[in-house]
């Protein structure tokens, strides 16, 4: 079940000063509960994001969020962003900045990077970002094991590349890499060939739908997390609920992610269950 998929089932200082001027929720108690700012992945709200870019970020932060997860324009012009791909870095800083939130991780598809890494990197370094994420590998549904471990590899040497430039690159899961393959987990596969120090791990939580838990992979694998993507899962009725109102234990998440290093929170699911999981989170 890939990003998509899941969804359609499922049914500071300036920047710091402009968040609290635009909700009312208490920046310091969030810092004290995550210890690092609440931010949203865009892809769900990506329609809406596109007609109003500015607009949307604003209400985003109205609604409690303090960073905003992009998703690179040239990379997925096939989803709809092409109408942002003439926006330039130092822009969409300031314009994210302007909205009160900051920008410091975005999702790069795996052609880009082998493509136009440079120009990539030099978007990133423009527009302050600090971490470059692999949304997917996408390889084929027939993909051997031998493919997987090729394809870390390529990550592996596009993360020298970025870490020279000061960015660390990273890797994001979806519902295949926890897959398994003549009885071997892919996604283990996967940490034991990504080099600890050029590619990172961005854990997806809506893995919990299939039994996997954020937690025991943060505290099994400390230092390898540096951010996570946020979801809730309500076992009754099989569809993604609010975070806190599902069968995510959050605090025992956020203490294992403070504990492995994870630099990130994003929450990314249908835009209805953003506000209520900002509140939660906030409240902690």
């Amino acid at each position: 079940m890939n990003r998509r998929q899941f969804f359609r089932n499922s049914a500071m200082g300036i920047g710091a000063a402009m968040i609290a001027s635009q909700f009312p929720l208490n920046l310091e108690a969030a810092t004290k509960a995550l210890k690092k700012p609440l931010g949203f992945q865009i892809w769900t709200i990506k329609d809406q994001l596109i007609k109003d870019f500015a607009g949307t970020l604003k209400m985003m932060a109205n609604q409690g969020y303090q960073s905003v997860e992009m998703c690179s324009p040239p990379g997925y012009i096939s989803s709809g962003f092409g109408p942002l791909v003439s926006m330039k870095g130092s822009e969409m800083k300031k314009i994210v900045e302007d909205a009160g939130l900051v920008l410091e991780s975005t999702h790069y598809g795996m052609g880009e990077l082998r493509e136009n890494l440079n120009e990539r990197i030099d978007f990133a370094l423009e527009s302050g970002q600090k971490q470059m994420i692999a949304s997917s590998f996408w390889l084929p549904k027939d993909a051997t094991m031998s493919d997987w471990k090729k394809a870390a590899d390529e990550l592996n040497e596009i993360g020298a590349k970025t870490k020279k430039a000061g960015i660390q690159t990273g890797f994001h899961n979806h519902h295949t890499e926890f897959e398994k393959i003549d009885g071997v987990l892919i996604y283990d596969e996967l940490l034991k060939q990504f080099d600890p120090d050029l590619v990172k791990m961005q854990f997806q939580v809506a893995v919990i739908n299939i039994g996997y838990k954020a937690a025991t992979y943060f505290n099994k694998y400390p230092g390898r997390f540096i951010s996570a993507h946020l979801a809730d899962w309500s076992a009754s009725t099989e569809k993604q609920v609010p975070v806190g109102q599902g069968i995510v234990d959050w605090k025992e998440l956020f203490e294992a992610a403070e504990k492995c290093g994870v630099k990130n929170y994003f929450v990314e699911m249908n835009p209805e269950t953003f506000k209520e999981s900002a509140d939660y989170i906030h409240k902690l």
